[in-house]
């Protein structure tokens, strides 16, 4: 039995999630983690536990923030959107029309919304990369703009691992002049007071926790469906070439990677996501209209995932939406959110009005979403 100390704060009606959250770390190798919800914009769970390294040295505190992988996808969505209702950026609009150089490789017409939605054909990069290319944004969006798409646009989906994160930023690179983690910071993290940072300055480098891989003696799924899948997902997922171990570097903190190198903390993503159940505001701040909400959570595309090893996955505009019959992150039909590798999670739920975040530092083996998640979830739900 573990010797855990819970901090934070959580409304007596949210008790069960503080008792699923204890649990994850009695019982289910949680390391170092955090978990925050909000209900009608208010926070009424945010809660922190356990260590920040992992040999168990650094206490997880009230400012600790992680990467948090895949997660930060949504936080790039939420950019894209902000252009739309700013009404600098057209979702049908040809990519191409922002980003000349895009139009290579015959994808002038590709519009917008199939980078958003995963139906763009380009999660990989066929030329060979070295792994410092990925630090490199102007190296990144040249490779992707020359890529020819791996299947025809538009005709099926596949989870554009890290491509989706350079693509949508470029995009907002060229409307705006500011890199996607500049736009970030000022359109959206500094209004809300979000301590979340895609591109991360020295200055916050002792709270980082360390990302921990997932322990040798578990199996990976996905690294074994990796074995048997063809030359395009292999690349998806590792070209240019990186460890979990990148993850805990200067040069992965430092560089903007709008698809996985988000730093942040549970009551962040909590926070971000309850202005999206509640209309797209919270304390006066309008983080999105309530159409642009709708539009992003509308479904695009669903079924096999061409990336994915051919599990089903389903998108809404840079989201993923639950998975209808079967079990899933999220219960409501309403929800839209993103899951990140290992184990975190955000997301909103307009029906409940409740928005979510969980961070961790300890990755577990499987495909998203993690049952350390799916159990804050359930207790959330039924606490309602």
């Amino acid at each position: 039995m573990i010797n855990l100390t819970i901090d934070g704060t959580c409304d007596s009606r949210f008790r069960g999630v503080q008792d699923a959250f204890a649990d994850n770390f009695s019982r289910h190798g949680e390391v170092g983690a955090g978990v925050a919800v909000t209900v009608d914009g208010r926070p009424v769970v945010d809660l922190w536990a356990g260590h920040a390294d992992a040999a168990r040295t650094r206490p997880w505190t009230r400012d600790t923030i992680v990467n948090v992988a895949s997660t930060t996808k949504g936080l790039t969505a939420i950019c894209a959107h902000h252009l739309v209702d700013r009404g600098l950026l057209d979702l049908e609009a040809p990519v191409a029309s922002y980003w000349p150089e895009f139009a290579q490789a015959g994808k002038a017409a590709i519009p917008v919304h199939f980078l958003l939605s995963h139906r763009a054909g380009l999660p990989a990069i066929d030329a060979p990369l070295p792994t410092e290319a990925f630090y490199d944004w102007d190296q990144m969006t040249r490779a992707l703009a020359a890529q020819k798409p791996g299947w025809e646009p538009g005709m099926q989906h596949g989870y554009h691992a890290f491509t989706f994160g350079w693509l949508v930023g470029e995009v907002v690179r060229r409307i705006t002049g500011k890199s996607l983690g500049t736009y970030w910071r000022e359109e959206v993290a500094e209004p809300l007071g979000l301590d979340c940072h895609i591109g991360l300055a020295a200055e916050h480098d002792a709270r980082v926790a360390e990302f921990i891989p997932i322990p040798p003696s578990v199996p990976d799924l996905e690294q074994e469906l990796a074995k048997n899948a063809g030359p395009m997902v292999q690349k998806a997922f590792n070209n240019p070439p990186k460890t979990v171990a990148d993850m805990n570097t200067i040069a992965w903190r430092r560089a903007e990677i709008p698809a996985g190198n988000a730093h942040t903390n549970a009551r962040a993503l909590a926070r971000v996501y309850g202005a999206l159940a509640c209309k797209g505001e919270v304390d006066g701040v309008q983080v999105l209209s309530p159409g642009s909400i709708a539009r992003a959570r509308t479904e695009q595309a669903s079924g096999p995932d061409a990336v994915l090893f051919g599990l089903p996955s389903r998108f809404g505009l840079g989201f993923f939406l639950p998975l209808e019959g079967m079990a899933s992150w999220s219960p409501s039909a309403s929800a839209f959110g993103h899951p990140g590798a290992g184990g975190s999670l955000g997301f909103a739920d307009p029906e409940a009005r409740v928005g979510f975040g969980y961070v961790m530092n300890q990755m577990q083996a499987g495909m998203p979403p993690d049952p350390r998640a799916l159990r804050l979830v359930d207790a959330l739900y039924t606490s309602l």
